[in-house]
């Protein structure tokens, strides 16, 4: 029997039907992206992984000293084979820069991405329908993931557990990754997502457990908030950050920026994957559970209409190693984007390899594929959704909300660049089987039309600020230019009169302060109602430069720069 690599508790013990293939040894890796809301007060730590970090025993997160930067024991082959697999931007985007870049005593590498991990929870028990049996996965590990100058964060679950059936995986598969349930039957039974789920703690104990029944109260907050309540069990998950709309006071708070349904990734060591049908590869490669009451693994019943799936094959399977020869024979990768699924033979001691084999490529290599194509679109969502709260809250009537708006806008561009040239690629690796995965996951997910979407509305943003910005500095030309063009007059005649328009050289000091100050106080007034009518005195100058208009029009146009407006 194939071990997890983390303290996996057994499946309940069922008797595997004869018309599916057993799964030996199953994972599932679960990640969520979340965007990060900037919290008042809070300008002395920046970083959200400092304000976690700060929390000390407040919070069960610790974040975590990798491989590549902790003690040399810990780095292992199934390491370096993941850093080789990419390319070197991808490498300096994951891993930083080695000890040698790094100042004497800095402590972590300079690596963009952060993660830390809790290990407070040992195994999570489930319940897909009422009445079922529950099964119990280990917890391998629970992760954030945050990145320098992005404000997402992701979760990450990663579950393992031996000796499952085919339908209890697929159910799941379609049924644990979700945030909310999305409504209830007519008895008030939560569809789509678990029955129960619970948390459990080294000891065994209870430590949170699943509200997805309780209807009122996500029907309450929902009226009450327009925003959608997180289920306990994940709410408690991500403790002590809490969910935007919480009365809870909190240093960090998130918003969800992606449907609710997580996106998944899945190994599957069978016992025999040949004797997985069409029908199977499709529910696993989709993740549409088993089907409806009654139905088993290894039915021919597609979960959709023929039509719907004739490309099924060619849109979503990898079949380079689904053959009989290879040191991993009859592997199946399946990709939809949303879901990542590897399908091989438990018999495969290749396989089955945590340090060199596919179960290692699966939660390194195939893991951060899946991660980088992830991250991508959550920070090009993020991006758009900073985009419309800037224009929610103009008030093209207030200046102080007009410049707000302004440095929004500005600083959505600038952080879109850093991104672009930080986080933004299309190659990650020169390995076959990794640039296809990735090419896939993308395709599916949409990034490039996303980013050029993204790209276009920030650019039309940005250029609508320069273009304002270049029409208020034409109008000021056009008001200095007026006024400049009437006080010429006033200085060519006083210049003419050799500037002594008034014998007063001899006067008493006082006599001269005041006529200065009379002169002074004309002179201003003047110059500002000039420049108050100055687009209307700008049109009759227009007016009077125009060959093409008789006297009596310019002189109209004259008198229509103290004509009132209708």
């Amino acid at each position: 029997m194939l071990q997890a690599t983390a303290p996996a508790t057994a499946a309940a013990d069922l008797a595997t039907p004869s018309a599916a293939p057993a799964v030996r040894h199953f994972r599932q890796v679960l990640l969520w992206p979340l965007r990060l809301l900037p919290v008042a007060g809070e300008s002395g730590l920046k970083k959200p992984w400092q304000v976690l970090a700060a929390m000390g025993e407040e919070s069960p997160w610790r974040e975590v000293v990798d491989e590549y930067t902790g003690a040399a024991d810990k780095f292992h082959e199934r390491h370096y084979n993941e850093f080789v697999t990419f390319l070197p931007y991808v490498q300096r985007f994951l891993y930083g820069e080695g000890r040698s870049r790094r100042g004497a005593g800095e402590r972590g590498s300079d690596s963009p991405m952060r993660v830390f991990r809790r290990h407070d929870l040992a195994a999570v028990r489930l319940v897909s329908r009422e009445g079922e049996a529950p099964v119990t996965l280990g917890v391998v590990h629970i992760d954030l993931y945050f990145f320098y100058d992005v404000d997402v964060v992701l979760l990450n679950v990663e579950l393992g557990a031996d000796n499952l059936t085919l339908a209890q995986t697929q159910e799941l598969m379609y049924r644990f990754g979700r945030a909310y349930p999305p409504g209830w039957d007519a008895r008030g039974h939560a569809l789509h997502c678990m029955h129960s789920v619970e948390w459990l703690g080294a000891d065994g104990g209870v430590q949170a457990q699943s509200d997805a029944q309780q209807r009122d109260a996500f029907l309450s907050h929902v009226s009450e908030h327009r925003a959608p309540r997180i289920a306990a069990h994940w709410a408690f998950l991500l403790e002590p950050l809490v969910p935007d709309h919480s009365e809870r006071e909190a240093p960090l708070r998130y918003r969800q920026i992606e449907y609710y349904r997580m996106p998944l990734m899945a190994y599957l060591a069978l016992q025999d994957p040949l004797a997985l049908s069409r029908s199977d590869f499709i529910r696993l490669g989709l993740v549409t559970g088993v089907g409806g009451a009654g139905s088993i693994a290894g039915g021919s019943a597609l979960p959709y209409a023929e039509q719907h799936l004739a490309d099924f094959e060619q849109r979503y399977c990898y079949y380079r190693f689904w053959s009989e020869g290879g040191a991993a024979p009859n592997t199946r990768y399946l990709c939809s984007g949303h879901a990542l699924v590897v399908i091989g033979d438990a018999k495969s001691e290749y396989f089955g390899c945590r340090d060199r084999g596919v179960l290692a490529q699966f939660r390194h290599q195939h893991f951060m594929l899946f991660l980088i194509a992830h991250f991508q679109k959550a920070a090009l969502l993020m991006s758009s959704d900073r985009l419309v709260e800037a224009l929610k809250s103009l008030d093209v009537g207030d200046a102080a909300s007009v410049r707000r708006f302004k440095r929004s806008i500005r600083a959505s561009f600038e952080s879109f660049l850093r991104f672009t040239h930080r986080y933004w690629f299309h190659e990650v690796s020169e390995q076959a089987q990794v640039r296809a995965l990735f090419h896939m996951c993308s395709n599916h997910l949409g990034l490039d039309p996303l980013y050029s979407e993204v790209k276009e509305r920030i650019g039309d943003m940005n250029e609508y600020l320069d273009a304002d910005s270049l029409r208020r500095q034409a109008n000021t030309v056009v008001r200095l230019t007026v006024t400049t063009i009437l006080g010429l007059i006033g200085t060519v005649v006083t210049g003419f009169l050799g500037m002594n328009l008034l014998a007063e050289a001899e006067a008493p000091l006082p006599r001269k302060l005041g006529i200065f100050a009379i002169v002074f106080v004309f002179t201003t007034l003047l110059t500002f109602y000039t420049i108050a009518k100055s687009k209307r005195l700008s049109d009759f100058l227009d007016a009077l430069s125009d060959e093409r208009l008789s006297v009596w029009q310019k002189v109209k146009a004259l008198g229509a720069v103290w004509r009132s407006e209708e």
